[in-house]
């Protein structure tokens, strides 16, 4: 086991979108759109395919010094104890359920919420939580062996991605065309948001699709300073045009202290199988054969991926990291 000062935990965000409970504390929350738009609301946001399971597996798997892992959920369970405990039963990274009222305490009346940007912006207050914590999308696994070094060098975090022009992208947001009355809010806007929000003018740092080392005292103080920028941006229970990316700010907060290092190494490969034809699947896993870089991957919107290509690739994946069910 690591030394105290140097533990790291992991943070998972998750929901069973297909929980009918979940879906029947939406609903009265949807009546505000007169079509739901799929950016900020779409079932694809919340739908779960048993992603968390592979997840997990792959942190214990290929990340074993990891020190904790916290699920954060929205009163649901996705009951890994005995998938755990079946395929890793030596293990000694322990597993706890953080529920959002845990994280929005004090600021419940905005609960309940359906927005992974306010969740994101809570996680930094999750009780007991490391110093050093990595933030991963369910979506997100590792496909090699990692070291914490990975993920903080002489305790910096670590910065997966490059920089972006500020002005370029504002003006290709501005010229975006509309979809069913507004424009589009995606996961570029957000970033964009979050440079502007400390008032940035040349670049932002664009993230890649990977687990993203961050710090819980550079957010402590951040929001202790400015206790304004919170609450507007946790208090909407869909996506919000005006949010930002709370890892972005992260970064940027980082690069300023020295708390920060950059790599622009291509170590993380992505996937969204929807609509990519009968090949994508392959040339993506062949990639990951031919380059032994790749130590992340993020396959976004699996559950829209053919029936044969989600198959294809969780036995990819449950090959990869010697699992059964």
């Amino acid at each position: 086991m690591m030394d105290s000062h140097k533990d790291i935990d992991v943070v998972i965000t998750w929901v069973n979108g297909n929980d009918p409970i979940h879906k029947q504390k939406m609903q009265p929350y949807l009546t505000q759109f007169s079509h739901v738009p799929d950016d900020l609301a779409g079932p694809t946001r919340f739908r779960s395919e048993g992603e968390i399971f592979y997840c997990v597996a792959s942190i214990l798997r290929f990340a074993s010094f990891v020190r904790t892992i916290f699920v954060v959920t929205d009163q649901q369970n996705p009951q890994l104890d005995d998938f755990i405990q079946e395929n890793f039963p030596e293990t000694n990274v322990r597993l706890q359920i953080i529920d959002h009222t845990e994280i929005f305490s004090g600021i419940e009346t905005f609960l309940p919420v359906f927005n992974s940007i306010s969740i994101e912006s809570c996680l930094y207050r999750i009780p007991g939580l490391s110093e050093n914590f990595v933030y991963f999308n369910d979506d997100f696994f590792l496909i090699r062996p990692v070291k914490d070094t990975d993920w903080y060098s002489e305790n910096k975090a670590v910065a997966y991605g490059y920089w972006r022009s500020l002005r370029l992208d504002l003006f290709l947001s501005f010229i975006k065309p509309r979809k069913n009355g507004h424009k589009p809010f995606g996961y570029k806007d957000s970033l964009i948001n979050a440079s502007r929000s400390i008032g940035h003018r040349g670049e932002y740092f664009y993230m890649d699709h990977a687990p993203q080392p961050l710090k819980k005292s550079i957010f402590e103080r951040f929001f202790a300073e400015n206790p304004d920028l919170l609450v507007p941006n946790v208090a909407h229970r869909f996506r919000n045009e005006r949010q930002f990316n709370p890892q972005a700010l992260f970064y940027l907060l980082a690069f300023k202290t020295n708390e920060c290092v950059m790599n622009d190494r291509k170590v993380a490969l992505f996937m969204k199988p929807v609509g990519r034809g009968d090949a994508y699947v392959d040339r993506k896993i062949n990639a990951y054969r031919q380059d032994e870089r790749l130590k992340f991957c993020c396959i976004e919107s699996i559950d829209m991926a053919t029936n044969a290509d989600r198959e294809k690739l969780f036995n990819w994946l449950g090959k990869l990291l010697e699992i059964k069910f």
